[in-house]
Protein backbone atom coordinates (compact mmCIF):
# COMPACT_ATOMS: atom_id res chain seq x y z
CA UNK A 1 0.00 0.00 0.00
CA UNK A 2 3.16 2.24 1.05
CA UNK A 3 4.37 1.76 -2.54
CA UNK A 4 1.40 2.57 -4.68
CA UNK A 5 1.15 5.69 -2.27
CA UNK A 6 4.46 6.78 -2.90
CA UNK A 7 4.08 6.36 -6.85
CA UNK A 8 0.99 8.60 -6.88
CA UNK A 9 3.27 11.01 -4.88
CA UNK A 10 6.03 10.81 -7.32
CA UNK A 11 3.69 10.94 -10.25
CA UNK A 12 2.07 13.98 -9.08
CA UNK A 13 4.98 15.87 -8.42
CA UNK A 14 6.38 15.38 -12.03
CA UNK A 15 2.84 16.84 -13.00
CA UNK A 16 3.41 19.97 -11.52
CA UNK A 17 6.51 20.50 -12.21
CA UNK A 18 5.93 19.83 -15.43
CA UNK A 19 2.90 22.61 -15.64
CA UNK A 20 5.47 24.80 -13.49
CA UNK A 21 8.18 24.71 -16.34
CA UNK A 22 5.19 24.91 -19.17
CA UNK A 23 3.93 28.28 -17.60
CA UNK A 24 7.11 29.84 -17.28
CA UNK A 25 8.17 29.20 -20.86
CA UNK A 26 4.72 30.44 -22.31
CA UNK A 27 5.59 33.51 -20.40
CA UNK A 28 8.72 34.28 -21.63
CA UNK A 29 7.80 33.47 -24.85
CA UNK A 30 4.71 36.12 -24.51
CA UNK A 31 6.78 38.44 -22.75
CA UNK A 32 9.63 38.04 -26.12
CA UNK A 33 6.75 38.42 -28.53
CA UNK A 34 5.89 41.87 -26.65
CA UNK A 35 9.43 43.28 -27.42
CA UNK A 36 9.67 44.75 -31.18
CA UNK A 37 12.38 43.35 -33.22
CA UNK A 38 14.32 46.34 -35.10
CA UNK A 39 16.97 45.60 -37.76
CA UNK A 40 20.02 47.40 -36.34
CA UNK A 41 23.03 47.99 -38.38
CA UNK A 42 26.30 49.98 -38.30
CA UNK A 43 29.87 50.25 -38.25
CA UNK A 44 32.40 50.05 -36.43
CA UNK A 45 35.80 51.69 -36.46
CA UNK A 46 38.63 52.74 -34.15
CA UNK A 47 39.91 55.92 -32.57
CA UNK A 48 41.12 57.17 -35.92
CA UNK A 49 38.02 56.52 -37.91
CA UNK A 50 39.57 53.58 -39.52
CA UNK A 51 36.84 50.65 -40.32
CA UNK A 52 37.25 47.27 -38.21
CA UNK A 53 36.44 43.93 -39.81
CA UNK A 54 35.97 41.15 -38.22
CA UNK A 55 34.57 42.18 -34.88
CA UNK A 56 32.18 40.11 -32.98
CA UNK A 57 28.62 41.74 -32.87
CA UNK A 58 26.27 40.03 -30.53
CA UNK A 59 23.61 39.42 -27.79
CA UNK A 60 24.58 37.63 -25.07
CA UNK A 61 21.63 36.70 -23.56
CA UNK A 62 20.54 35.56 -27.16
CA UNK A 63 23.16 33.51 -27.96
CA UNK A 64 22.91 35.10 -31.31
CA UNK A 65 25.58 37.52 -33.31
CA UNK A 66 27.35 38.71 -36.34
CA UNK A 67 30.68 39.78 -37.46
CA UNK A 68 31.75 43.08 -39.60
CA UNK A 69 32.63 42.93 -43.05
CA UNK A 70 35.89 44.17 -44.27
CA UNK A 71 33.93 47.58 -44.59
CA UNK A 72 33.25 47.32 -40.63
CA UNK A 73 29.54 46.71 -41.40
CA UNK A 74 26.65 44.73 -39.44
CA UNK A 75 23.28 44.19 -40.06
CA UNK A 76 21.66 41.88 -37.40
CA UNK A 77 18.22 41.72 -36.31
CA UNK A 78 17.77 42.77 -32.55
CA UNK A 79 15.10 43.16 -29.78
CA UNK A 80 13.77 46.52 -27.85
CA UNK A 81 16.26 46.36 -24.73
CA UNK A 82 18.63 44.01 -26.01
CA UNK A 83 22.01 44.91 -24.73
CA UNK A 84 24.27 44.13 -27.65
CA UNK A 85 27.80 43.68 -27.28
CA UNK A 86 31.67 44.56 -29.53
CA UNK A 87 34.28 42.29 -28.73
CA UNK A 88 37.78 42.48 -30.89
CA UNK A 89 41.26 41.71 -29.91
CA UNK A 90 43.77 44.46 -29.01
CA UNK A 91 40.24 46.81 -28.43
CA UNK A 92 38.01 47.09 -25.52
CA UNK A 93 34.80 45.99 -25.34
CA UNK A 94 31.57 47.88 -26.07
CA UNK A 95 28.11 47.65 -25.66
CA UNK A 96 25.01 49.22 -27.20
CA UNK A 97 20.91 49.04 -25.77
CA UNK A 98 18.92 48.98 -28.32
CA UNK A 99 16.32 51.48 -27.44
CA UNK A 100 12.35 51.49 -27.57
CA UNK A 101 12.09 53.58 -31.09
CA UNK A 102 8.93 53.75 -33.36
CA UNK A 103 11.46 52.78 -36.23
CA UNK A 104 11.33 49.12 -37.88
CA UNK A 105 15.29 49.65 -38.26
CA UNK A 106 18.00 51.68 -36.80
CA UNK A 107 21.65 52.84 -38.05
CA UNK A 108 24.69 53.56 -35.13
CA UNK A 109 28.05 54.47 -35.13
CA UNK A 110 30.40 51.90 -32.71
CA UNK A 111 33.99 53.30 -31.97
CA UNK A 112 36.41 50.90 -30.12
CA UNK A 113 39.52 52.17 -28.27
CA UNK A 114 42.42 50.34 -28.07
CA UNK A 115 42.95 47.76 -25.08
CA UNK A 116 46.85 48.55 -24.29
CA UNK A 117 49.02 46.43 -22.25
CA UNK A 118 51.97 48.01 -21.39
CA UNK A 119 54.60 45.44 -20.25
CA UNK A 120 57.40 45.73 -17.59
CA UNK A 121 60.83 46.71 -18.38
CA UNK A 122 63.39 44.02 -19.51
CA UNK A 123 67.30 44.83 -18.93
CA UNK A 124 69.07 41.95 -21.14
CA UNK A 125 73.07 42.29 -19.85
CA UNK A 126 75.75 40.04 -21.51
CA UNK A 127 79.20 39.12 -20.80
CA UNK A 128 81.98 40.89 -22.26
CA UNK A 129 84.24 38.46 -22.61
CA UNK A 130 84.45 34.74 -23.71
CA UNK A 131 86.41 34.20 -20.74
CA UNK A 132 84.08 35.70 -18.47
CA UNK A 133 81.20 33.43 -19.90
CA UNK A 134 83.54 30.11 -19.50
CA UNK A 135 84.16 31.29 -16.11
CA UNK A 136 80.25 32.07 -15.29
CA UNK A 137 79.24 28.64 -16.86
CA UNK A 138 81.68 26.58 -14.75
CA UNK A 139 80.84 28.49 -12.08
CA UNK A 140 76.77 27.00 -12.33
CA UNK A 141 76.02 24.90 -9.93
CA UNK A 142 73.22 22.34 -11.47
CA UNK A 143 71.75 20.50 -8.80
CA UNK A 144 71.75 16.56 -9.97
CA UNK A 145 69.11 13.98 -10.15
CA UNK A 146 70.34 11.80 -6.94
CA UNK A 147 67.07 9.60 -8.32
CA UNK A 148 68.17 7.93 -11.11
CA UNK A 149 69.23 4.22 -10.61
CA UNK A 150 72.39 3.14 -11.69
CA UNK A 151 71.92 -0.23 -12.46
CA UNK A 152 68.91 1.20 -15.42
CA UNK A 153 71.72 2.89 -17.17
CA UNK A 154 73.81 -0.94 -17.14
CA UNK A 155 75.27 -1.82 -21.11
CA UNK A 156 74.10 -5.00 -20.37
CA UNK A 157 70.74 -4.63 -19.13
CA UNK A 158 70.12 -1.93 -22.08
CA UNK A 159 70.88 -4.89 -25.01
CA UNK A 160 68.80 -7.26 -23.12
CA UNK A 161 66.14 -4.79 -23.09
CA UNK A 162 66.84 -3.64 -26.59
CA UNK A 163 67.12 -7.34 -28.03
CA UNK A 164 63.26 -8.14 -25.80
CA UNK A 165 61.48 -5.49 -26.80
CA UNK A 166 59.09 -5.86 -29.93
CA UNK A 167 59.24 -3.47 -32.92
CA UNK A 168 56.65 -0.43 -32.83
CA UNK A 169 54.14 0.63 -35.51
CA UNK A 170 57.16 1.96 -37.87
CA UNK A 171 59.36 -0.94 -37.12
CA UNK A 172 56.76 -3.35 -38.11
CA UNK A 173 55.93 -1.14 -41.38
CA UNK A 174 59.54 -1.56 -41.89
CA UNK A 175 59.85 -5.54 -41.57
CA UNK A 176 56.79 -5.94 -43.95
CA UNK A 177 58.23 -3.75 -46.36
CA UNK A 178 61.15 -5.68 -46.63
CA UNK A 179 59.50 -8.94 -46.76
CA UNK A 180 56.74 -7.54 -49.18
CA UNK A 181 59.56 -6.55 -51.41
CA UNK A 182 61.71 -9.53 -50.86
CA UNK A 183 58.77 -11.88 -51.76
CA UNK A 184 58.06 -9.91 -55.19
CA UNK A 185 61.80 -10.77 -56.10
CA UNK A 186 61.59 -14.53 -55.37
CA UNK A 187 59.14 -14.85 -57.74
CA UNK A 188 61.61 -14.29 -60.66
CA UNK A 189 64.18 -16.51 -59.73
CA UNK A 190 64.39 -19.23 -57.84
CA UNK A 191 63.93 -20.01 -54.01
CA UNK A 192 67.50 -20.28 -52.27
CA UNK A 193 67.58 -23.59 -49.56
CA UNK A 194 70.72 -22.93 -47.27
CA UNK A 195 70.62 -27.06 -47.13
CA UNK A 196 71.09 -27.56 -50.96
CA UNK A 197 74.69 -25.59 -50.65
CA UNK A 198 77.14 -27.51 -51.02
CA UNK A 199 79.65 -25.26 -49.32
CA UNK A 200 77.45 -25.06 -46.20
CA UNK A 201 77.84 -28.86 -45.59
CA UNK A 202 81.51 -28.41 -45.91
CA UNK A 203 81.73 -26.11 -43.40
CA UNK A 204 79.81 -27.97 -41.12
CA UNK A 205 81.64 -31.23 -41.96
CA UNK A 206 84.96 -29.42 -40.94
CA UNK A 207 83.65 -27.93 -37.65
CA UNK A 208 82.63 -31.70 -36.91
CA UNK A 209 86.11 -32.48 -37.31
CA UNK A 210 87.22 -29.71 -35.42
CA UNK A 211 85.23 -30.58 -32.43
CA UNK A 212 86.09 -34.20 -32.35
CA UNK A 213 90.04 -33.51 -31.97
Amino acid sequence: MNLYLCQDIMKGFFKVLILLVAIGSTSSLMAQSQRRVIQLSGFVTDTATMVLPGVHVYVPKAGRGTPTSNAGFFTMPVLVGDSVVFSAVGYKRASYKVPDLPKESWTIFVELAPDVTVLGDAIVMGIPTEELFKEAVLAMNIPLDNNVDTKAMNAEMLALMARTTPMDGAGNYRYYIDQWSNSAGDKFRPAYNPFLNPLNWARFIRDLKKKKK
